[in-house]
């Protein structure tokens, strides 16, 4: 999970990416790790999230969203 001071890190080195000075070889290399970490973090909360998340159908059955997308997955 993401915590605010790396989320804040993030930010920081995004908005010094932006001005004059820019980023050291370092921070270009820590902001890279950062959002990498960021970014497996979303995923991981998004699939926990659709892996709990169920479907009514209209003719009332419950789809669990997780299974729906291994069976498209399987198909493709």
């Amino acid at each position: 999970m993401v915590t605010k001071e790396q989320i804040d890190r993030i930010n920081f080195l995004y908005h010094k990416s932006k001005s004059p000075e820019g980023l050291s070889m370092e921070e270009k290399e820590e902001q890279a790790l950062l959002r990498k970490f960021y970014i497996d973090s979303v995923k991981v909360s998004l699939k926990a999230t659709i892996s709990n998340t169920k479907v009514q159908e209209p003719d009332g059955k419950i789809t669990n969203l997780a299974d729906l997308y291994r069976k498209n997955q399987d198909e493709n």
